[in-house]
Formats: structure tokens, C-alpha cells, sequence
């Protein structure tokens, strides 16, 4: 038994220095090895634990996040998605509008890869070690609706609506609001105005977005002034890559099918 690996064990865990406590022995023996200052090697133990709690950091924030699954950019085929603005995309993907508080509105037909985006937007926050937040705009209603028949409504708030730093909410317009609903959303909007960056999708034109709002002219209008304000819209043009391959496999069982007399 080594009994000051025992005492390095015992303080890397009172540190929860957790990764350090396994891979400190390997570390000096390198630093033996390349005759390493003791500054290099402390370096690298320093820099070995920083690696591991931001590890740790974004797990823990990817959770949070509740993504139905990971999406990146990386993964995204631009050539599919031929109506999708790379180069706006990816300048976005850079982060600086979470810093500066500003909104992305991703606007489109179903199945060019809003939602893509947004994940994967999502998941690059996340990954930078901020605090996000994914939803359908259905669930957040009916999650703010279950809040406030419970009295809950101001802590829901303050911990899901102004908690994350970046609130992504997807398929605006798919199912509409009523009154009360479109009332809630709108205070959503409203409460992180210049506070807090969002990040929309939706297959509605903002002409008709007051369809999805109780038909609610004056409040869509109020909501949009706070939303667009300092907002990057993206528009995403072409046709749902679901139907382009249902037509593709179509046609090729079409192709392959046998001949008949």
C-alpha cells in the first residue's frame, strides 16, 4: 500500500478533484519521463481537472436543456437543404447574439430543417456553457398553463421562461393559441426582452401569425415589436427533404419492381 497515494486520494476527493485522483499518476510519470519543471506538471494536473468539470459542466447543462435529441451543424447536408443560408447560419453558430441578448426567428415550410438548426444552436450553447432551454411552443403553453392553475405561475417563470439564458421554442404556428395561451406566450416574449436571447421556428410568415394568436391583431403586433427588435431572421426556402425521400423511394421501388406482360 502507498500510503501518499492514499493522502492524494483522500484530498482530490475532499477537492472533488474526481478525474485528477485517477489520472495524476500517469501525468508524473510523463512529467518524469520529458524531465518536466515541477511548473509544467502542476500545469497540466491544473489543466487535466479544468477539461473534466467542463465535461461535467455540460452534461449536467445538456440535461437541462430537455433536447429530444442532439443535432449539430456538422451533421446538417446543406446540399439537401438547398434553400438554407449557410453562411448567415453559421455566423450565427458563433454565439455573439446570446452575448448581445438578440433572438433568431427561423421561418420556413416543414421539413427544410428549422428545427435542425435550432437543435443544433441549442446544443452549441450548451456546449459554451450556457444555460438553455428546448421546448415546442405546445408544451410550453401547456406547461405555463398547468403552472398557473396551480399557482405556480411566477416561479415557473423565474426558473423555465427567465432561468435559461438561451429559451428556444419550435413550431410556433403549428397549433393554435387561445386567448389565454397567446396572453401567456406573449408575457413570455415580453419578460425576456433585452434580457435574455430566444430562438423561434415557425412555418408562418409573421403576416399570419396572428392566426396562431386568437386571431389577436394588437397582441401579435406587441409581441412581434419585442421579439423582431433585435432579432436575426432566417428564412429557409425548399421542400420538405422527408417528401424529396418518400419521392425518392418511390422511385426507386418503381424502378426495381419486375416487369408485368
Amino acid at each position: 500500500m502507498n500510503l501518499q497515494h492514499d493522502r492524494i486520494a483522500n484530498m482530490c476527493e475532499q477537492f472533488k478533484f474526481n478525474r485528477l485522483a485517477s489520472q495524476w499518476p500517469a501525468l508524473a510519470q510523463e512529467a518524469a519521463r520529458t524531465e518536466a519543471s515541477f511548473a509544467d506538471f502542476l500545469e497540466q494536473v491544473l489543466a487535466s481537472e479544468i477539461v473534466a468539470r467542463d465535461e461535467r459542466r455540460n452534461t449536467t447543462l445538456l440535461k437541462l436543456a430537455t433536447m429530444p435529441t442532439v443535432k449539430t451543424l456538422e451533421q446538417f447536408d446543406w446540399g439537401q437543404a438547398s434553400g438554407a443560408p449557410k453562411a448567415q447560419i453559421m455566423e450565427l453558430a458563433h454565439l455573439a447574439f446570446i452575448e448581445r441578448a438578440e433572438n433568431i426567428v427561423l421561418l420556413g415550410p416543414s421539413g427544410v430543417g428549422k428545427t435542425h438548426v435550432a437543435l443544433a444552436l441549442a446544443y452549441r450553447a450548451v456546449m459554451a456553457g450556457n444555460k438553455t432551454r428546448f421546448i415546442t411552443a405546445a408544451d410550453l403553453m401547456l406547461q405555463l398553463a398547468a403552472a398557473k392553475a396551480q399557482g405556480r405561475l411566477k416561479e415557473y417563470f423565474n426558473r423555465a421562461v427567465l432561468g435559461p439564458r438561451l429559451l428556444v421554442v419550435d413550431e410556433i404556428g403549428y397549433l393554435p393559441f387561445g386567448r389565454e395561451e397567446a396572453n401567456l406566450f406573449f408575457n413570455v416574449v415580453a419578460k425576456r426582452y433585452e434580457r435574455g436571447s430566444m430562438v423561434l421556428t415557425s412555418n408562418l410568415p409573421f403576416t399570419q401569425w396572428a392566426g396562431a394568436f386568437a386571431d389577436d391583431q394588437t397582441l401579435t403586433a406587441a409581441m412581434l415589436d419585442r421579439l423582431l427588435h433585435h432579432a436575426h431572421i432566417v428564412q429557409i426556402s425548399g421542400e420538405s427533404y422527408r417528401l424529396k425521400d418518400k419521392r425518392r423511394a418511390g422511385q426507386t421501388a418503381r424502378r426495381s419492381a419486375p416487369a408485368t406482360n
